[in-house]
């Protein structure tokens, strides 16, 4: 069993007992629900958009990725920048998915 959902402009293919690095996402408590899902697969060799769905994780910690260098150069002008970026992130756990009525929940 598993879904395909949306967040911060990337797709991830989820099931529950997942845990998977997605963009800051703020929460007052520790569980987040994604409603914008792209399908779901109940069977193997089966995938559907469903017409009612959520997927609810809890946070499991939050931190930053690795430095990625940005270096701009204009060769034979003497011109050089070296910039770097690290992005925020949101671990979480995919506890269940529900679709049409349906549950699924991992076995942990």
């Amino acid at each position: 069993m598993y879904a395909v959902i949306r967040t911060g402009g990337k797709q991830y293919r989820v099931a529950p007992g997942d845990v998977l690095r997605i963009e800051s996402v703020p929460s007052e408590n520790q569980t987040v629900e994604f409603s914008d899902v792209l399908a779901v697969s109940g069977e193997p060799g089966s995938v559907a958009r469903p017409a009612s769905a959520k997927v609810t994780a809890e946070i499991v910690g939050e931190g930053r990725g690795d430095k990625i260098l940005v270096f701009h150069l204009k060769r034979k002008k003497q011109y050089k920048k070296l910039q770097g970026h690290r992005q925020n992130f949101t671990q979480v756990r995919i506890k269940a998915i529900e679709a049409d009525g349906v549950t699924y929940t991992s076995a942990n």
